[in-house]
């Protein structure tokens, strides 16, 4: 019945929470974002106490809850382990724990958060690794049968459905994904929760909590025969049936060893933990113990703190060519930025930088595809802003409504449209009316802040060809001009960052 129970919670938490990964309309996130808020690493960043408390209390009474049924990656892992066990009946053996890779990578995930390797802390963070996959491999799937059901509902003249943009946002991004695909399934297919208990940091510091967990899997010597069927079906090959001893910083409570054993043996019952017991013919083991204890409480401590010291931190000319109806557009390319553009919201650069940790939900639900991975190092697929197929729009807030860490800030459409992200520059020589001598106020026409103005391209001369001029007082960023610019394949008019917001 627990073993139901578990996997009944895992499987509705996990779809829903890749439901929240593959809508691109951005409405389930009214009903479904607190699930992204109940992630660990999220919840820290966020410093949502509530949560992390609430996390941590779940561990200390039940062990390694988070793991065995929020975690979306840790659930994706026993999917792909039950597709492995088809290949054999008893599939896993127990392996001694490999604490020394363990705190390794634990300590490499506290140097990123603290010296913001943003690169490590978002290739190492389960909740924004399965958000990549989500987002870089199922949602492509999901998005062609939505465009096969409106095509088919187009020709019954029913428009429930409407067919929306397929296009690769970032091939390193996709490559990382697929990376990771690959290096978890076969990790789940060999030794089921491998990843979970020898790579991933979170894993680690609720392993350390979990040895204090009020509730334990245990084994009773007196009836258990070693027969192995329990450590033949633990997924985190932490039972040592030999010894009679479970490891309790690995287990995930996942529940498959109690179903298996036929003398009961196994069971799921309050205990007070061994740390907590004085005995005082076996001091020399216990000050061992204690004093692993202590590190591992001080590795968790710096995590926590690092964290908390996050929380503090404030803010050539090219061939054109124009659309006259016959001639066939090039595609637009982007510009090179001196300042990266992110999203209203995000502050400053440097708010996004050390707040995000690239899960793409953001990236999925913006309808005007402006949001992409960046792919420079410091910022290594955390979303940027680029106007080759949309602007931003004044009146859209979706990446601040889902983003669960606070890297983007929840900000209304009044403050959004007097919000500065950046500014339009010009570039003359792409110019139409300088490059092809044709009247064109594209950029003007299109601008909500009316911060372009035309003015003659010689001066003194009224009847010239007029060109943009730019009011930065005015000039918002959000791309429009860049966007709507027939100058191909690099627009006349582009966005430059700002690194630090203003409001206006």
């Amino acid at each position: 019945m627990l073993r139901k129970i578990r996997i009944t919670l895992a499987a509705v938490f996990f779809t829903l929470i890749t439901l929240l990964f593959l809508d691109f309309t951005g409405t389930l996130h009214t009903w479904l974002g607190w699930i992204a808020q109940c992630q660990f690493l999220p919840a820290i960043l966020a410093v949502n106490t509530g949560i992390i408390v609430l996390l941590v209390l779940i561990t200390l009474l039940f062990g390694r809850f988070y793991c065995s049924v929020l975690c979306p990656l840790g659930v994706f892992q026993d999917l792909a382990a039950r597709i492995g066990k088809w290949r054999k009946k008893l599939p896993y053996t127990y392996s001694p724990a490999k604490s020394w890779l363990r705190y390794s990578v634990l300590a490499l995930f506290v140097v990123a958060i603290v010296f913001h390797i943003s690169a490590i802390v978002t290739v190492l963070e389960p909740y924004a690794a399965y958000g990549r996959m989500a987002n870089n491999l199922f949602l492509p799937v999901v998005q062609w049968g939505n465009n096969l059901l409106a095509l088919m509902a187009e020709r019954l003249d029913s428009y429930t459905f409407y067919t929306t943009d397929v296009w690769m946002r970032s091939l390193p991004a996709f490559i990382v994904a697929i990376l990771t695909f690959v290096c978890v399934i076969i990790l789940a297919w060999r030794n089921g929760r491998t990843y979970c208990n020898t790579i991933c940091p979170v894993g680690t510091i609720l392993g350390f909590f979990s040895n204090y967990s009020l509730l334990q899997i245990s084994i009773d010597e007196q009836k258990c025969n070693k027969c192995n069927r329990c450590a033949r079906n633990c997924k985190t090959a932490c039972m040592d049936v030999n010894a009679f001893k479970i490891d309790k910083s690995r287990c995930v409570t996942c529940m498959n060893c109690i179903g298996k054993c036929d003398r009961q043996a196994i069971s799921y019952k309050m205990q007070i933990p061994q740390s907590w017991v004085f005995d005082k013919d076996n001091k020399t083991d216990k000050s061992k113990k204690t004093d692993e204890g202590r590190k591992s409480f001080l590795t968790v401590t710096m995590l926590l703190a690092a964290s908390a010291l996050k929380s503090q931190v404030i803010p050539k000319a090219t061939d054109v060519k124009m659309d006259g109806g016959l001639a066939e557009l090039m595609e637009k390319k982007s510009p090179k930025r001196l300042t990266p553009v992110t999203p209203a919201g995000s502050q400053n650069a440097r708010n996004m930088k050390v707040y995000c940790v690239a899960c793409h939900l953001c990236v999925t639900v913006c309808p005007n595809n402006i949001l992409r991975p960046s792919i420079a190092p410091e910022t290594f697929m955390q979303p940027q802003m680029s106007f080759e197929r949309g602007f931003c729009r004044p009146e859209c807030v979706k990446c601040a409504e889902v983003c669960p860490t606070g890297a983007i800030h929840q900000i209304t459409k009044e403050e959004k449209s007097s919000t500065q992200i950046g500014h339009a520059v010009w570039v003359r020589e792409r110019c139409i009316p300088i490059a092809d001598g044709q009247a064109c106020d594209n950029c003007k026409h299109h601008c909500p802040a009316d911060a372009i103005i035309m003015v003659p391209s010689v001066a003194g001369d009224d009847n010239s060809l007029k060109i943009p001029a730019v009011n930065e007082a005015l000039c918002i960023g959000c791309g429009a001009c860049e966007y709507l610019c027939p100058s191909r394949p690099l627009s006349a008019i582009y966005v430059e960052g700002h690194p630090v917001h203003r409001i206006i």
